[in-house]
C-alpha cells in the first residue's frame, strides 16, 4: 500500500475510532470538535485527545472517568495502524501507533513516491500570483533585502508542490525620485558603459549623485534657517550635513574620478534637485526622452539582478513595470474611480484617501485584526505637483494581479504593514472587497548584522553578491579541510552549492515574523542547524546506500526497536503533515526546521547503530529502508527551500 500521508492515515483512524466510540457511548450528545495533538513525550503515545474535558461539561462526569470509558470502548474494536489506546492524566485519551505497520507504510510510500513523497495535493487548487523581491533598481540587492527573494521563491516552490498553479512576479519600481536621481547622474556622466557587474555600477552612481544633491539641498536649508534664526533647525540640519560630508569623503576616497566628474557636472545646474524632480515628472507623464533614459538605467540594474538570481536558482515568470501601469492609464483610471467615492479629499493641494472611514463604513476592523480604537492614518494619493506615490500606483497594480489570479501573495517587509492595509482598504472602497479577501501580505522581519548599520541611500550596505562570494570562500576552506583528497574542481563545485545553500537556508529557517541575525558562525556550521549540516547528512545517507549496493529485500520493521529509530519513523511519516501546514499557513521555516530535526535524529542513529553490518539481515534491511526514506525526505525538504541536496560532500 502507498500513502501520500502515512501519519495522516494514523490520525484519521484515531479520529474515526474516537468519534465512533463517543457516538456509541453517548448517542444523545453532539460531538465536540475532535482535535488530536502530539503529546509532549513519546511515552504518552503518538497522538492524544483532550475531548473529554469539553465532553465532561455536557455530561457532568469527570474527564478521567470519561477517558477510561472511551479508551475501553475503542479497545474493543479492530485496529489498523493503532496499536493501543489508553486513558491518561486528568482525562486525555492517548493513542499508540503500531510502529511496524507505520514503518512499512511510510518507507514503502517514500520509496514508491520518491521525489513526490510528502507533497500532498490541495483538494481545490488555485491560480496564485506570488509577487516577491521587487527591489528598486537603484543598487545591488543587499543582504538586508535578500530575505525577500529567498522566502518568496520557497513559498512559490511549496505552493506548486501543493498542486496550485503559481506565477512569480517581480514589480519593477521605476517611477519615483530615486530612479530619477540615478538617471540624472548617469546622463551627467555621458551614459557610461558599466564597469563590472551593472547593478553595482548603477548603485555607485546613485549613491554619489544622491550624496551631492543632499549636500546642496542641506546647504540651502541651512542658509534659510540662518536667515530666519531657527536655532533648533540649524543644529539638526548641520548634523545631517556633517554626516553627508563624511559620506562624500568616503566616496571620493574610493572613487575619486567618478565623484569629481559628477560633482563638476552637477554644479553646472543651478538646482540639481529641481532637475531631478523635473525628470521624475516627465517620466511619469511618459515623455519620450525621459522614458529612454530611465528605462536604460533600470534595464542595466535589472541585468545585474538577473545574474544574482541565476546564481541562487531563482526565476520569475513576469517582470511588471510600474511605469507601464502609469502610462497605460491604469493608475489614472484608478485615481478617478477613487475620487468618485466619499473617501478622497484634498488637503493643502494634496490628494488624500480616508482609510479610517472605509474601515468604519465597511466594519472591517475586526476582520482585519485591528483594535476598535486604532485610527488608521490617511493615505496620500497624489502630491501637489501632480505626481503619484508608490502605494497609489500599487493599488492599480493589485487590481491587475487580482484579475489574473484567485489569490495574490505580496512578499513585503513588515515595515510596509500600514501601506498594505491602506491598499486593501482602497480596494474595498473601489468595490473590490471580495478580491481584497484574497490579497495576502506575507510580512517578514529584517536581516541584521551585529555591529553594522545599513543605509542604502548613503551606500552603506553589504551586497548580497558579496555575502554569497564570502560564503563560497568560507565553504571552500571547510571542504578543503574535511576532504583534502578531492580535486580542485570538485572542491570548488561543492563550495559553491554549500556556500549558496548556507545563505539561503539561514534566511528561511527563522520564523518570518522574527529578525534574522546573520553571523557566519551560524550560517556555515557543519555540526548543527544549517544547510551544510543537512546537506552533509543527506550525503551521508546516500553514501550508506552506495556502500550497501543492494535494495532491502526482507526488512523486518519489528526489529527497529531503538528509541531513535522510533523517532525517525515518526518524523518521516509526519513530513507530509509538516508540508501541508507550511503550505496552508505560508511557513517555509517549518520545512527547514523539520529537515534539521530529522538530520539530528539521523546522525544520532548513524553514530550509535550499525546499518549494513547489522544482524540479523532482516534488521539490516529495515535500517537500510530507514536510511533511504531519510535521504528522500531530506532531499525533498531541501528542494522546497531551494537548497541543493548533494550525494557527495
Amino acid at each position: 500500500m502507498v500513502s501520500t500521508n502515512p501519519f495522516g492515515e494514523f490520525r484519521s483512524e484515531c479520529e474515526k475510532l474516537l468519534r465512533n466510540a463517543v457516538n456509541r457511548l453517548f448517542p444523545e450528545v453532539s460531538l465536540p470538535k475532535t482535535v488530536l495533538e502530539i503529546p509532549p513525550s513519546i511515552e504518552l503515545g503518538e497522538l492524544a485527545s483532550s475531548l473529554c474535558f469539553e465532553l465532561s461539561k455536557r455530561i457532568g462526569e469527570k474527564p478521567r472517568s470519561l477517558a477510561e470509558k472511551i479508551a475501553a470502548e475503542i479497545s474493543s474494536t479492530p485496529f489498523t495502524l493503532v496499536e493501543s489506546v489508553e486513558a491518561a492524566g486528568a482525562g486525555y485519551v492517548n493513542f499508540h501507533v503500531n510502529l511496524e505497520k507505520l514503518a512499512s507504510l511510510t518507507f514503502e510510500s517514500a520509496e514508491e513516491l520518491d521525489e513526490d513523497y510528502g507533497f500532498v495535493k490541495a483538494e481545490a487548487p488555485l491560480k496564485i500570483i506570488v509577487e516577491h523581491t521587487s527591489v528598486n533598481p537603484l543598487h545591488p540587492i543587499h543582504i538586508g533585502q535578500a530575505r525577500n527573494p529567498i522566502l518568496g521563491d520557497s513559498l512559490a516552490q511549496i505552493l506548486r508542490k501543493r498542486g496550485h498553479t503559481v506565477s512569480t512576479h517581480y514589480y519593477v519600481d521605476d517611477v519615483g525620485r530615486q530612479t530619477a536621481i540615478i538617471a540624472y547622474g548617469y546622463e551627467k556622466l555621458g551614459r557610461p558603459k558599466p564597469e563590472g557587474k551593472p547593478d553595482h555600477f548603477i548603485g555607485l552612481i546613485y549613491t554619489i549623485t544622491n550624496c551631492i544633491i543632499e549636500i546642496e539641498r542641506l546647504k540651502k536649508e541651512i542658509k534659510k534657517a540662518e536667515e530666519l534664526s531657527l536655532r533648533e533647525d540649524l543644529a539638526q540640519l548641520r548634523r545631517q550635513l556633517d554626516d553627508w560630508v563624511s559620506v562624500a569623503a568616503e566616496l571620493r576616497e574610493k572613487h575619486r574620478n567618478l565623484f569629481d566628474k559628477l560633482l563638476d557636472e552637477a554644479r553646472k545646474d543651478e538646482n540639481p534637485e529641481q532637475a531631478v524632480n523635473e525628470l521624475n515628472r516627465r517620466y511619469e507623464e511618459g515623455e519620450e526622452t525621459a522614458k529612454r533614459l530611465i528605462r536604460e538605467v533600470a534595464d542595466q540594474c535589472l541585468e545585474g539582478f538577473r545574474k544574482t538570481f541565476e546564481r541562487v536558482g531563482i526565476r520569475f515568470d513576469s517582470w511588471d513595470w510600474e511605469s507601464d501601469f502609469v502610462w497605460k492609464s491604469h493608475v489614472r483610471k484608478t485615481l478617478e474611480k477613487l475620487k468618485s467615492t466619499p473617501y478622497v479629499f484634498q488637503s493643502a493641494g494634496v490628494l488624500e484617501f480616508d482609510a479610517e472611514k472605509v474601515a468604519d463604513d465597511f466594519e472591517l476592523k475586526p476582520k482585519l485584526g485591528l483594535r476598535k480604537d486604532y485610527e488608521i492614518p490617511s493615505l496620500t494619493l497624489m502630491r501637489a505637483d501632480g505626481t503619484t506615490l508608490y502605494t497609489t500606483r500599487d493599488i492599480a497594480y493589485s487590481i491587475w494581479k487580482l484579475e489574473k489570479a484567485e489569490k495574490v501573495i505580496n512578499v513585503i517587509g513588515m515595515e510596509q504593514t500600514l501601506a498594505q492595509l491602506q491598499l486593501k482598504l482602497a480596494l474595498y472602497a473601489l468595490g473590490y472587497g471580495e478580491q481584497a479577501e484574497n490579497l495576502v501580505h506575507f510580512a517578514y522581519n529584517l536581516v541584521t548584522l551585529p555591529g553594522y548599520k545599513m543605509a542604502s541611500r548613503k551606500g552603506r550596505y553589504i551586497a548580497f553578491d558579496q555575502v554569497l562570494d564570502e560564503a563560497v570562500e568560507k565553504a571552500y576552506a571547510e571542504v578543503s579541510k574535511r576532504s583534502p583528497h578531492l580535486s580542485e574542481e570538485e572542491k570548488r563545485a561543492i563550495a559553491e552549492f554549500v556556500g549558496v545553500g548556507a545563505v539561503k537556508y539561514s534566511l528561511v529557517e527563522v520564523d518570518p515574523a522574527k529578525p534574522v541575525v546573520f553571523t557566519w558562525e551560524r550560517v556555515l556550521n557543519f555540526e548543527r542547524n544549517s544547510a551544510p549540516y543537512i546537506q552533509y547528512t543527506h550525503a551521508r545517507a546516500c553514501s550508506i546506500m552506495r556502500k550497501a549496493a543492494r535494495k532491502p529485500e526482507k526488512p523486518d520493521y519489528k526489529l527497529l526497536a531503538q528509541p531513535v529509530e522510533h523517532e525517525i519513523i515518526l518524523m518521516i511519516s509526519r513530513f507530509p503533515e509538516i508540508f501541508i501546514e507550511a503550505a496552508e499557513n505560508l511557513k517555509p521555516n517549518l520545512i527547514a526546521e523539520h529537515a534539521n530535526l530529522l538530520a539530528d535524529k539521523f546522525n544520532t542513529f548513524y553514530n550509535s547503530l550499525p546499518v549494513i553490518k547489522a544482524q540479523p539481515p532482516e534488521l539490516s534491511d529495515a535500517r537500510l529502508s530507514l536510511v533511504n526514506a531519510t535521504r528522500i525526505v531530506l532531499r525533498n525538504a531541501l528542494t522546497l527551500i531551494g537548497v541543493k541536496a548533494p550525494e557527495k560532500m
